[in-house]
């Protein structure tokens, strides 16, 4: 199955509320001087956000993510992902509402453990509850 341009762009012209939220903070290489990507294609699927650079896709997930099939799903996807090399970090929707710092903190971890020259963020957000999918 071929992606298409034009079905990336219609998603990023539709983005979820939450995915607003996060794309300001990671556009115009807000966060760690990183250049991401919205809505961008890797193989067969259509990733949230992706950090070409650092082989880093974030996804941002709602409810219906809870259902079981929705859950086989991307699990599936996730492992397709990471047999391409690339680390899938996957956050709830409303963790970007209630703890975007801890996402943050969570998406520069990530960063930083495939490059060192990476400035500590300042301030460091204390904890972290994003889940990072490495099986």
């Amino acid at each position: 199955m071929r992606i298409h341009k034009s079905e990336c762009k219609a998603l990023r012209a539709s983005m979820t509320r939450a995915e607003n939220v996060l794309w300001y903070h990671l556009r115009n290489r807000h966060l760690a001087e990183k250049k991401f990507r919205r809505q961008h294609a890797i193989g067969p699927f259509i990733v949230d956000f992706a950090c070409i650079a650092h082989r880093l896709i974030i996804e941002l997930d709602g409810g219906q993510h809870n259902e079981e099939a929705n859950k086989r799903y991307d699990k599936a996807r996730s492992d397709y992902l990471q047999r391409c090399g690339w680390t899938v970090l996957r956050f709830w929707n409303h963790e970007v509402f209630t703890c975007l710092d801890v996402v943050l903190q969570e998406i520069w971890r990530a960063l930083d453990s495939h490059d060192t020259s990476l400035p500590s963020p300042q301030p460091s957000p204390a904890g972290g509850r994003g889940s990072q999918s490495a099986d």
